[in-house]
């Protein structure tokens, strides 16, 4: 199976992981198994237990590992807790979150995920339950408006989604060239005419809401925080705003130690910081990762410690 996968801000995450060779690591999405070969290679009487939803990359991911002090197991992070305690590991010692589309469902036109090919509109990341046609053809058009605008930030998501109501009343919406052709019917001229196509962010707001990414991300990252041992790391690498911000405020979260009403001049909380930042700022690639590899481009990297 080609499985083309170049990992993105590689030595960060190593960096950020500080790994102990005999330490038990996590990575919620194996993918092509980049950044989780990468780990394993450097432990020696640890271990890597490496997660992914997608059966194609589960595939790939256990034929790269071989020989390396690693196990892949296919579920979505957000059942990362559950899995540990089944393989009797009660904490982990570092965990990586590598989000997004990877690239190979983006490069295999029949997964549906790419505007650029025309395809079966499906998007499912696990391959299992409701496709995009699926949400496309049956949700009114409140709700497709609500998915345009709070999960791709569009604002054409009220006229994209009058369009996409009409178009299926004269036939079904099955491929991705039908979607995005809607899409770029809706929007005004000087929007066509930009450089990015203008279906991207319909595209990535049905993605999302087909594969519950946000709820996922919101669940896993507890899970996952909950799982770290003492002083275990915590990184995440996010590719748009929306993740960004989830993961962004839920570090901070962890990190507060004082719990008071801000107008509160002294604090009476006792509270304790559960962890501390080590990225005050997200990290990004580098000109020269940028040169060779074009995903890492809207890539940010967060680490997090555990108290």
């Amino acid at each position: 199976m080609e499985f083309s996968h170049i990992p993105v801000l590689l030595q960060p995450c190593l960096d950020g992981l500080n790994i102990d060779p005999a330490g038990i690591y996590l990575d919620g999405t194996a993918g092509g198994a980049g950044h989780s070969r990468e780990i394993a290679k450097r432990l020696t009487t640890g271990r890597l237990i490496s997660l992914d939803q997608d059966p194609d990359a589960v595939t790939v991911a256990t034929e790269r590992l071989k020989g390396l002090p690693a196990q892949v197991v296919q579920v979505n992070f957000r059942e990362a807790a559950r899995v540990l305690a089944e393989l009797g590991i009660p904490a982990v010692n570092g965990a990586l979150l590598d989000l997004g589309v990877s690239s190979h469902q983006l490069d295999d036109a029949a997964r549906g995920f790419s505007y650029h090919a025309d395809a079966p509109l499906d998007m499912r990341m696990s391959q299992q339950g409701p496709t995009a046609a699926d949400l496309v053809n049956t949700l009114d058009r409140e709700e497709l408006t609500r998915i345009l605008r709070d999960y791709g930030e569009e604002p054409y998501a009220w006229q994209i989604a009058g369009k996409i109501v009409a178009a299926r009343a004269e036939q079904p919406i099955l491929t991705t060239l039908q979607l995005a052709e809607i899409v770029a019917a809706a929007v005004p001229p000087a929007e066509r005419r930009k450089a990015k196509n203008p279906a991207r962010r319909t595209f990535q707001a049905i993605r999302i809401a087909v594969n519950s990414e946000l709820d996922a991300l919101n669940e896993g990252l507890d899970a996952i925080f909950d799982c770290l041992a003492p002083g275990g790391r915590l990184c995440v690498i996010t590719f748009h705003s929306l993740e960004d911000r989830l993961v962004k405020n839920k570090f901070r979260r962890w990190a507060q130690r004082c719990t008071c009403p801000p107008e509160q001049p002294i604090c009476t909380c006792g509270g304790v910081a559960k962890a501390k930042l080590i990225t005050r700022k997200p990290i990004e690639a580098d000109a020269a990762e940028l040169e060779t590899n074009r995903r890492s481009r809207s890539a940010k990297l967060r680490v997090l410690e555990k108290a």
